[in-house]
């Protein structure tokens, strides 16, 4: 038996399967890319190699040969001298318990802010949003006066709650306009699903709500801290005594009006830097992670 093709049939022939090219040998602009970000990252270490350098350097050693130059010994006085003149453990007490509060009750009230926002749909949140997104924009030098005076009035100067305050307000207007977008967004069907089943708007928020947003607001969190323990400003207006000020306060309290110990300053900031580190690397999967589900979604 004698099977005829027609012409449409016949000109039909399979296909060769395309090569799959692999992700290493996607051209030279993949490279350029490449060695364009190592350089821009090498470029960025190197004021913390100038730091490292100089730290334990001496102080003759860094008028004869400069920041530039190779140390003749290993100098760790300066690092002592820091640690005693501006009591570090006290100052490394006062910067972890500001940074802490603000992160977690920035987040906080972040959270309660863009839920209200972003699901509640309060009326006028377009232009609520807005204010929060301008609040970001002002710059903290406006705002010293105005916080200073108020703190005085209330009797919360040179207190360590000041500062709590403002910055838990200052760093949950970001929190806030982050969260009210994504909150724009999500699923009505799950909150429709949640209130069928008899679930309030307080557990909905809790049970249907936060473990959704939960990669982000731990990204929220380590930014909060890392932000406020590096802040200066602020808390060099509100914190006068010793025994409140914060890490950054304190390190600049070693520069004088005409003389500078290089040394201890570079000793005091490698010392200031670790801790920040340290957070930074113990949380960096959370950090990972958290922005991976946030591309995802």
């Amino acid at each position: 038996m004698t099977v005829t093709l027609t012409p449409a049939e016949n000109a039909v022939t399979p296909r060769r399967p395309q090569p799959v090219r692999d992700r290493h040998h996607r051209g030279a602009s993949r490279w350029i890319v490449l060695v364009l970000v190592t350089l821009g990252a090498l470029a960025m270490l190197v004021p913390f190699v100038f730091m490292l350098l100089n730290a334990f350097k001496s102080p003759g050693d860094y008028s004869s040969g400069g920041p530039l130059s190779w140390p003749t010994e290993f100098y760790t006085k300066g690092l002592r001298n820091y640690w005693t003149q501006v009591d570090f453990p006290l100052k490394l007490w006062n910067s972890a318990l500001i940074a802490g509060s603000v992160a977690v009750l920035g987040v906080i009230v972040s959270l309660l802010n863009a839920y209200a926002l972003g699901i509640g749909r309060v009326r006028g949140r377009l232009w609520i949003v807005g204010l929060f997104l301008l609040a970001n924009m002002l710059p903290q030098e406006s705002l010293i006066y105005p916080l200073y005076y108020v703190a005085k009035q209330i009797g919360l100067y040179n207190t360590q709650l000041s500062v709590i305050i403002i910055f838990t307000v200052i760093q949950s207007a970001f929190g806030t306009y982050l969260l009210a977008s994504v909150l724009g967004t999500f699923p009505r069907s799950l909150l429709e699903a949640a209130a069928l089943d008899g679930a309030g708007k307080w557990k909905i928020l809790w049970r249907v709500v936060f473990p959704n947003l939960r990669p982000t607001l731990a990204v929220l969190l380590i930014f909060f801290f890392i932000w406020t323990w590096n802040e200066f400003l602020i808390p060099l207006v509100m914190l006068i005594d010793n025994s409140t000020q914060t890490i950054p306060v304190a390190l600049a309290s070693l520069q004088g009006d005409r003389l500078m110990d290089a040394p201890t300053t570079n000793a005091g900031a490698l010392i200031s830097l670790v801790p920040a580190i340290l957070f930074f690397l113990i949380f960096q999967r959370t950090l990972s992670r958290g922005i991976t589900a946030g591309a995802e979604k």
